[in-house]
C-alpha cells in the first residue's frame, strides 16, 4: 500500500455558495471514503445474503423432503406389512407390526384401522399434536391373495381398492432443531461474509480516499499561497524493499498524482520566488522614484515659496506706486498706468491663487462651519456677477427654493463663485446659467451650476481639476484665468467633506455641482448689513515696517494721499524702540515678515499688541511656506498677503476710526 503524507493542515471548510446551480454542474455531498465504502459494500452484502438464503433455502427444502419421505416410507411399510392381518381381521398381528414399526425410532405413534370395525394402535397420545406431522398410506391386498381359495364371499382383488388405512404420526421437535441449526449456520456465515467484505472494502477506501484528501489538502495549501508545500510519497516497506516499493509508487496513479502536484508545487515556487524578486526590484525603483519625486515635490515648493515672496516683494510695492501715481497722471499717461495696474492685478490673482493652494496643501486652513441660508449666500454672488453676466449678455437665474445648508461661508462662496464665473466665461451670448438648490433623495442639498454652453468633452473632464489646465486657452490668455480655480474648488471641497461632480456633453452644456448636508432656513435669523466703511482712512497714524525701501516709499506716498500721517521703519529694533517711546501712539501697525538682520515680524506685531494695544496690527508678507502658514495661524495674526491691492488696504484701514 502507497501512502502520503503532507506537511500541511487541512484547510478549513467553506460553506457551498448560495444560488441557482448550473444543471451541467455536478454536486457531491458526503466525503469520499464514504462513497467507496457504499460502491464496494452494498453489492458485496447483497451477493452474499441473495447467496446464503438460497443455500439456506435449498438446505431447509432438502431436510423437509427427507422428513417427509421417512415419515412417508414408514407409513407405507407398515401398510404392506398389515394386509393379511387386516384382511383377515388378525388383531394380534396388526398391534405386533404396529409396536415393531415404533420400536424403529422413526414414528413416534402408528394407528391402522378399516371400515369393519378393526382399530388397532401403538404409541403414546401425550405429545401436543402441533408438534406431530401425519403421513398415510392405504392398505391394499398383495396379488398373492388372488389365488387363496378360502377368500371370503365378496373380496376384492389386490390393487383394486383399499381394505384399510394406516396412519404414522412423526415428532417435529428434532427436525425444527436441525431447520433452526441451519438458519443459523446460513446467517453466520452470511454475517462471515458482510464483515470479510466490510473489513476488506474499508481497507480499500482508505488506501483510495486517505492520500487523495491529503492531496486536497496539499492542493489548498497550494491555493492559499503555500508553495512549500508537499504531497511525501511514503511506504511501510523495510528498508529491503525501497526499490520494489519505489516502483510501486511510481507505477500507483495516485503518486504520480502526487508527484505531478509536486513538480506542480515546485515550480510554483519557483515563479513565486521570481515574482517576489521582480516586485522587490520594482518596489525599490518605486520608492527611488518616489523619493525623487517628494525631493523634486520639496524643491519646487521651496522654489515657489522664495519665488512668491521674491515676486511679491517688487509686485507690493508697483502696486502702491501705481495706485499713488493715478490721481496725478495726466490723460495721456492714464491709459498706460491702467494697462500696468492691470497687468499688476493679474499678477497678484495668480501669486494668491499659488498661496491658496499652498494654504490648503499646508492644511492649514479649517472651515467654521454654521448654517447658511442660500438665498443670503445668492443674493451675494448675485451683487459679485449681475455686471458680468449683463456685459455678456448671459441670463443669470437663481433659485435658491429657501434651503440651508451647514457649511462655512466664506468657503462655498468662493466655491459656487468660481463655479458661476467658470459657467458665465464659457456661456454662449444670450444664454442662460442657472444656479439652483434642491434636496436629493438623502435629505441633503445639491447646489448645481449649470450652463448651455459648448460642454467639456469626456477625454478633458477628468483633467479639469488639476493645476493649469484649461481645455479653451491653449494660447494662455490670462484674461480667462490661470487654470488654477477649479483645482483651488476641488481641494476647498474636500476640506468640507464634499466633492465636485460633472456632468457634461459636447453642445449639450455643463453642470457642476457638490452636495452639503441640510438644515433647517426657517429657524435662521437674517443676516444683519455690514457697516458701511467711511470713504478714506484720514487722520490715522501709521507706523509701517518693511525692509524694502521701494514698499518703504510706495507706503509712505499712498498712505500720505490718503490722509494719514505715517512713520516708516527698515528694522524690527527700530519699530520696537518707536512703539515703546513715550509719546508713541499709533492707530495702525504694518509690518513685514522677513526682517532684514533675520528679524522676525511676527515678534513686532506680538510687540504691537504689547506696547499699542488700540493698534490695529496687521502682518503683511509674501511667504507661502506651509510652516510658516501653519505658524500664523496658530498665533491668530491678521494676514494681509503681498501684493496688497490697495483697494482692500483702503477698505481695512477705513474700519479703524482715528484715535
Amino acid at each position: 500500500m502507497t501512502a502520503f503524507a503532507p506537511d500541511v493542515a487541512p484547510p478549513s471548510a467553506t460553506a457551498p455558495a448560495a444560488g441557482a446551480q448550473d444543471d451541467r454542474t455536478l454536486i457531491l455531498r458526503g466525503n469520499l471514503q464514504r462513497d467507496l465504502f457504499r460502491l464496494g459494500v452494498v453489492p458485496c452484502a447483497a451477493v452474499a445474503l441473495a447467496l446464503t438464503g438460497w443455500f439456506t433455502h435449498s438446505r431447509l427444502q432438502t431436510l423437509d423432503a427427507a422428513f417427509d419421505a421417512e415419515g412417508q416410507a414408514v407409513a407405507r411399510q407398515v401398510a404392506a406389512m398389515s394386509d393379511l392381518s387386516l384382511y383377515a381381521g388378525d388383531v394380534p398381528a396388526l398391534q405386533n407390526v404396529a409396536n415393531a414399526a415404533l420400536r424403529g425410532g422413526q414414528v413416534t405413534r402408528v394407528e391402522i384401522s378399516n371400515s369393519a370395525g378393526v382399530y388397532v394402535t401403538a404409541g403414546p397420545k401425550t405429545a401436543p399434536i402441533a408438534k406431530l406431522r401425519l403421513f398415510s398410506a392405504p392398505v391394499t391386498l398383495r396379488e398373492a391373495s388372488r389365488a387363496n381359495a378360502f377368500a371370503p364371499q365378496g373380496s376384492t382383488a389386490a390393487g383394486e381398492a383399499p381394505i384399510g388405512v394406516v396412519q404414522t404420526f412423526r415428532d417435529t421437535t428434532a427436525h425444527a432443531r436441525e431447520r433452526l441449526r441451519s438458519l443459523m449456520a446460513g446467517i453466520g456465515i452470511a454475517m462471515v461474509a458482510l464483515l470479510a467484505a466490510w473489513a476488506s472494502v474499508r481497507h480499500m477506501a482508505r488506501t483510495v480516499a486517505r492520500p487523495l484528501r491529503r492531496i486536497s489538502r496539499t492542493v489548498a495549501a497550494l491555493e492559499a499561497g503555500q508553495f512549500d508545500a508537499r504531497c511525501e510519497v511514503a511506504g511501510d516497506a523495510p528498508p529491503a524493499a525501497d526499490s520494489r516499493r519505489t516502483a510501486t509508487a511510481r507505477s500507483h496513479e495516485l503518486a504520480s498524482l502526487a508527484q505531478d502536484i509536486n513538480r506542480l508545487a515546485e515550480r510554483l515556487q519557483r515563479n513565486r520566488q521570481i515574482s517576489d524578486e521582480q516586485v522587490r526590484a520594482a518596489t525599490a525603483v518605486a520608492l527611488e522614484r518616489m523619493a525623487q519625486a517628494e525631493q523634486a515635490a520639496q524643491s519646487r515648493a521651496r522654489f515657489l515659496a522664495a519665488a512668491s515672496h521674491d515676486l511679491r516683494q517688487p509686485l507690493h510695492a508697483m502696486g502702491l506706486f501705481i495706485d499713488g501715481l493715478l490721481p496725478t497722471a495726466t490723460d495721456a499717461q492714464r491709459p498706460s498706468v491702467l494697462r500696468l495696474q492691470e497687468s499688476t492685478d493679474f499678477m497678484g490673482v495668480l501669486l494668491d491663487d499659488l498661496l491658496e493652494i499652498s494654504r490648503l496643501d499646508a492644511q492649514v486652513l479649517t472651515p467654521a462651519l454654521d448654517d447658511i441660508p442660500l438665498a443670503a449666500l445668492f443674493d451675494r454672488l448675485q451683487a459679485q456677477h449681475a455686471a458680468a453676466a449683463a456685459e455678456a449678455g448671459i441670463r443669470l437665474v437663481w433659485w435658491p427654493r429657501g434651503l440651508a445648508v451647514h457649511s462655512d461661508a466664506a468657503m462655498l462662496l468662493r466655491i459656487v463663485g468660481n463655479l458661476v464665473s467658470n459657467a458665465l466665461r464659457h456661456a454662449p451670448a444670450d444664454g442662460t446659467v442657472l444656479v439652483l438648490a434642491r434636496r436629493n433623495a438623502a435629505g441633503e442639498v445639491r447646489i448645481e451650476v449649470r450652463d448651455n454652453g459648448i460642454g467639456i468633452a469626456p477625454i478633458h473632464q477628468t483633467r479639469i481639476f488639476e493645476e493649469f489646465y484649461q481645455v479653451a486657452n491653449t494660447e494662455r490668455d490670462r484674461r480667462q484665468g490661470f487654470g488654477l480655480g477649479l483645482a483651488i474648488c476641488a481641494r476647498i471641497a474636500a476640506l468640507l467633506g464634499t466633492r465636485i461632480t460633472l456632468r457634461s456633453a459636447l453642445q449639450a452644456g455643463s453642470t457642476f455641482a457638490l452636495t452639503l448636508p441640510a438644515t433647517d432656513a426657517a429657524t435662521l435669523a437674517a443676516p444683519a448689513p455690514d457697516a458701511a466703511p467711511s470713504a478714506t482712512p484720514t487722520g490715522l497714524h501709521c507706523l509701517v515696517v518693511d525692509d524694502d525701501t521701494a514698499i518703504l516709499d510706495g507706503s509712505h506716498t499712498l498712505l500720505a494721499q490718503w490722509g494719514c500721517s505715517v512713520e516708516c521703519c527698515s528694522t524690527g529694533a527700530q519699530a520696537l524702540a518707536r512703539m515703546a517711546a513715550a509719546d508713541a501712539r499709533f492707530d495702525v501697525v504694518l509690518c513685514d515678515l522677513q526682517l532684514a538682520t533675520d528679524d522676525d515680524g511676527l515678534a513686532v506685531i506680538e510687540a504691537a499688541r504689547r506696547l499699542q494695544p488700540d493698534a490695529l496690527a496687521v502682518l503683511v508678507s509674501g511667504t507661502t511656506g506651509p510652516e510658516v502658514l501653519q505658524r500664523l495661524r496658530q498665533s491668530g495674526v491678521m494676514l494681509l498677503t503681498k501684493p496688497v491691492a490697495p483697494a482692500k488696504l483702503r477698505a481695512l484701514l477705513a474700519m479703524r476710526p482715528a484715535g
